[in-house]
C-alpha cells in the first residue's frame, strides 16, 4: 500500500503518549516525540509515522511535503465554543472598563439577553456567514475540530436555527462541529419566578432536537444566579433519558455542587471550574469526566483562574477550550488560550498539547478518531513556523501557524485560507 500524502523532514513530531481513557494527572506530561521524522496519510487517515524508513510507503501518486524541520503536532481541538451567536456586545466593553456592574448591564437589556435578542432577530444566512467568519479564523490557528452549543434562543425556534446553522457548517467547512443543545443557558425574565416551567420547556424541545438528529450534548448553566444542583440534575436526567449525552458548566463563581452532580451521572465533561472544591475536586478524581479549563475568560473577566496545577496534582484528566463567545471570551484564537494556561495556570508544555488534544477530544466523547496522530486516527494536523512546541506557548499571541490539514487535505496554506478551492 502506498501513501496519498507523505510529510517529510519533521523537526519534531509530537502527539500526545495514550494508554486507556483520558490522561491523568502527572501523564498529561508523557508525549511521544520524534525527530527528523515523517508521516503518512491514505484516504484522510493516518498509516503510519515516525522515524523509520517511509520509501516503500512512496508511490507514483503520492503528494510529499517538505516540512523543513518545522514543528507538527495533531490538529488542535476546541471542545467548548458558543460560536453560533449574532451581534457582537462591543458597546458593553466601555461600561465594563468603566466598572458598571454586570448585573446593572443585565438589567438595562443587555448581557447575554442582548446576544439572546440579537440571534433571534439575525436571518439564518446571516448568522450562516458570522459564524463561518469565525470558523475560518479558528482554523487559522490550528483548530480542526470544535463543539459549539445553541443557548442564545431559548425558545424553539432560535434554538433550532443556531442548531441547523451548525450542521450545515460542519457540513460545508473544513472544521468539524460537536452540537450541544443548551437551551438552559439562561432564565429568561418573563420566567423568573417559574423556574421548572421554563426547565419543562426546554425538556419539550428534545425530542425535536433529537428528532432532526441536531445535537449529541445537552448542557446547562449550573450557577448562581442561573440553574441550581437540582434544576441541572432535573434537566440533565431527562437529557439522558432521550439519549443525549451531557455536559455541565459549572463552579464559574461558586461551587454549588454542579461538579459532584457531573461526576454521578457520568457526563463528559464538566467546564470552567473556576471556584472548585474540594467535593468537585473528589468527584472528578473518582470519574473519566473531564475538567475542562476556560482561561480566556479568566483573562477577559479579570477573575481567578481554574487551579489547574492542584487539579493535576490530584490525577484529574484536563482539557483546555476557548469558550470563544460574545460576552465573557470575544475571541477565536486558541493559540492564546494556550498561553494563558501556560503563563497563568502553570501547566508545562506536554499537559497543555494532552489538554488541547486528545482530553479535549475524549471531552466531546472522539478520543476515537481525533486528537493524536495514530494509524487509524483522522489525519488532522498542523505544521507551525515554529522551531518546537514550548516556543509556540513562550512567544505569545501571534499566530504560529503554517500549513492545517483536514483529513490529509492542506486547508491552511502559508497562514492562508485554500479549502475553498477544494471543497
Amino acid at each position: 500500500m502506498t501513501a496519498d500524502l507523505i510529510v517529510i523532514n519533521i523537526g519534531i513530531l509530537l502527539t500526545p503518549k495514550v494508554d486507556k481513557g483520558p490522561v491523568r494527572g502527572k501523564d498529561m506530561d508523557i508525549v511521544e516525540e520524534y525527530q527528523n521524522a515523517f508521516l503518512a496519510v491514505k484516504d484522510g487517515k493516518f498509516i503510519d509515522y515516525g522515524t523509520h524508513d517511509f520509501q516503500h510507503l512512496v508511490g507514483d501518486d503520492t503528494e510529499v511535503v517538505d516540512a523543513e524541520g518545522r514543528l507538527v503536532t495533531p490538529g488542535l481541538v476546541d471542545s467548548h465554543t458558543h460560536v453560533v451567536h449574532g451581534g457582537s456586545r462591543e458597546y458593553e466593553f466601555e461600561q465594563k472598563m468603566r466598572g458598571v456592574p454586570y448585573l446593572d448591564i443585565l438589567k438595562a437589556g443587555g448581557g447575554i439577553h442582548s446576544t439572546v435578542k440579537m440571534t433571534r432577530e439575525i436571518s439564518k444566512e446571516g448568522l450562516y456567514a458570522q459564524s463561518k467568519k469565525s470558523l475560518d479564523f479558528m482554523l487559522g490557528f490550528g483548530v480542526t475540530t470544535v463543539e459549539g452549543k445553541s443557548g442564545y434562543g431559548l425558545e424553539l425556534e432560535t434554538e433550532l436555527k443556531q442548531l441547523e446553522v451548525q450542521r450545515e457548517l460542519h457540513e460545508n467547512h473544513p472544521i468539524d462541529i460537536v452540537s450541544t443543545f443548551m437551551g438552559a443557558h439562561a432564565l429568561p425574565v418573563a420566567y423568573k419566578s417559574k423556574r421548572k416551567d421554563f426547565l419543562d420547556k426546554v425538556i419539550g424541545m428534545f425530542d425535536t432536537v433529537k428528532q432532526r438528529e441536531l445535537a449529541e450534548f445537552v448542557d446547562i448553566f449550573c450557577e448562581d444566579g442561573a440553574f441550581d444542583v437540582a434544576d441541572s440534575r432535573y434537566l440533565l436526567e431527562a437529557a439522558k433519558k432521550h439519549g443525549f449525552k451531557l455536559k455541565i458548566h459549572a463552579d464559574e463563581v461558586v461551587a454549588l455542587g454542579g461538579v459532584p452532580l457531573a461526576a454521578h451521572l457520568k457526563a463528559h465533561s464538566a467546564d470552567h471550574l473556576m471556584a472548585i472544591d474540594e467535593a468537585g475536586l473528589r468527584a472528578l478524581a473518582h470519574s473519566d469526566v473531564i475538567a475542562n479549563l476556560l482561561p480566556s475568560t479568566s483573562f477577559y473577566l479579570n477573575s481567578d483562574y481554574a487551579p489547574a496545577r492542584k487539579m493535576i496534582e490530584r490525577n484529574l484528566a484536563l482539557a483546555l477550550s476557548s469558550d470563544y463567545n460574545p460576552g465573557s471570551s470575544p475571541s477565536e484564537n486558541f493559540l492564546f488560550t494556550l498561553n494563558l494556561a501556560a503563563i497563568h495556570m502553570k501547566m508545562s508544555p506536554n499537559e497543555i498539547l494532552t489538554a488541547a488534544t486528545y482530553n479535549a477530544a475524549y471531552g466531546i466523547d472522539r478520543a476515537d478518531e481525533i486528537g493524536r496522530i495514530a494509524k487509524g486516527y483522522k489525519a488532522d494536523f498542523v505544521i507551525y513556523d515554529a522551531p518546537n512546541w514550548p516556543y509556540v506557548l513562550y512567544h505569545f499571541a501571534i499566530n504560529h501557524v503554517k500549513d492545517v490539514f483536514k483529513m490529509g487535505i492542506k486547508v491552511i496554506e502559508n497562514k492562508q485560507k485554500v479549502w475553498e478551492a477544494k471543497q
